[in-house]
C-alpha cells in the first residue's frame, strides 16, 4: 500500500512540466482555456506585448486567448476580471493609473485593487513625458525655461493630456500649484489627439507618455522637457527627471501588470510569475518591448504587491495636492 507521503509525491510529478532550457520544475496550473482581459482594442502596443507573451506561457496554460473589454478607461477590463473565477484562468492586464489612482478619483468605482486581485507581477513600465512644440521659442530647453515661459505668457501656456483625471493631468496640476504658475489643463479624447495640436500650434504642451512622441522627438519635431521616471530613461538618457530639476513630487511610471481575482491559490500566482519572468528574459520579447519604446520591469508578488499599495497611497496624495474633485 502506498503511503500518504507516496502519492502526494506522485500527483506533484505527475501535474509538472519542465522549463526548456533549464533543469528546474514548476506545478502545472490552468489545464482549461485561459483569458488575458485588456481594455484596449487589437493593435494597441499592450495587445502585442500580450501576443508576445502568450508565446511563453504554454507551461503555464496550454490555451490562451486575448479578451478585448475596451472602454471607460479600462474599468470594463477590470470589472469584468474582479467577478471571474478564482482558478488562474482569467488574467488581467492593466495599468498602474486604472488600480492605483481610479480609486482616488471616482465616486462610484465598482471595485477595489487592493481587495479584489491578486497582484502577480509588472511586465513593462514607461515614464511620462513633458513635450513642446513650434508655439514655444526653441530658445525655451528646460522645465525653468519653461516655468518662466508660461509666467510670462500666461494666455498660452496650456498643455494637453489623455482626459481628466488621468494621471497626465495631475502631474500637470501639481507642478503648476508646486511652481506657482498657470498651467492650463486642456484634456484629450486620448494622447493622439493632444500631440497632433502641440504639433499643430494650436497648444504649447504635452504631458504624455514617451512611446507616443518618441517618434516625433527623433524626427525633431517636438522636443521634450522632463521625464517623469525615477531614472532617466534608456532611450532619452540625456533627458533629465522631474526630480532632477527639482519636481521629485511629479515622479511617475506607467507600469502594466498581470494581475489575478482575489482568492486565486498561491501556487497558480507564483506559477504565473515565475513563467512572466522567465519570458521577460527573452531576446524575442526584450526585443518587442524596445520596438514599442517600453522597458520591462519584471518583479516578485511580494513586491508587486508593495508597490500597488505605494502606488494607492501616493496618489491619493497627489489628487489632493492637485485639488481634482474626481466623479
Amino acid at each position: 500500500m502506498l503511503t500518504r507521503r507516496q502519492i502526494l509525491a506522485s500527483v506533484t510529478a505527475g501535474s509538472s512540466f519542465l522549463f526548456a532550457g533549464t533543469s528546474r520544475t514548476y506545478a502545472q496550473t490552468v489545464q482549461k482555456l485561459t483569458r488575458i482581459v485588456i481594455g484596449v482594442p487589437a493593435g494597441a502596443p499592450q495587445d502585442t506585448v500580450a501576443r508576445l507573451l502568450i508565446n511563453h506561457m504554454k507551461g503555464y496554460a496550454s490555451t490562451i486567448i486575448l479578451e478585448h473589454r475596451s472602454g471607460a478607461g479600462y474599468r470594463i477590463a477590470i470589472e469584468s476580471v474582479k467577478n471571474s473565477a478564482a482558478d488562474g484562468s482569467t488574467i488581467l492586464f492593466a495599468p498602474a493609473g486604472a488600480l492605483a489612482l481610479y480609486p482616488h478619483i471616482f465616486k462610484e468605482l465598482k471595485y477595489k485593487p487592493l481587495e479584489d486581485f491578486t497582484p502577480v507581477t509588472t511586465i513593462f513600465h514607461n515614464p511620462a513625458v513633458l513635450v513642446v512644440g513650434q508655439k514655444v521659442p526653441v530658445e525655451v530647453a528646460t522645465v525653468a525655461d519653461f516655468i518662466g515661459w508660461c509666467r510670462a505668457n500666461p494666455g498660452q501656456s496650456a498643455y494637453g493630456t489623455p482626459g481628466a483625471g488621468s494621471p497626465m493631468h495631475l502631474l500637470g496640476s501639481v507642478l503648476a500649484k508646486t511652481a506657482g504658475f498657470e498651467l492650463v489643463h486642456v484634456p484629450y479624447q486620448g494622447s493622439g489627439p493632444a500631440i497632433q495640436d502641440v504639433l499643430g500650434g494650436q497648444i504649447a504642451s504635452a504631458i504624455t507618455n514617451l512611446p507616443t512622441v518618441i517618434q516625433y522627438l527623433e524626427a525633431g519635431r517636438l522636443r521634450v522637457l522632463a521625464t517623469t521616471g525615477p531614472e532617466r530613461s534608456s532611450l532619452l538618457s540625456n533627458v533629465p527627471t522631474m526630480n532632477e530639476v527639482g519636481y521629485p513630487a511629479l515622479e511617475f511610471s506607467e507600469w502594466f501588470g498581470f494581475l489575478l481575482p482575489a482568492r486565486t491559490p498561491a501556487p497558480i500566482a507564483n506559477a504565473l510569475n515565475t513563467v512572466i519572468l522567465e519570458a521577460l528574459k527573452s531576446e524575442e520579447i526584450r526585443s518587442g518591448l524596445a520596438k514599442l519604446s517600453l522597458e520591462p520591469s519584471g518583479i516578485s508578488l511580494n513586491e508587486f504587491s508593495q508597490r500597488l499599495r505605494a502606488d494607492t497611497q501616493r496618489w491619493e496624495l497627489l489628487v489632493k495636492a492637485s485639488g481634482f474633485t474626481g466623479e
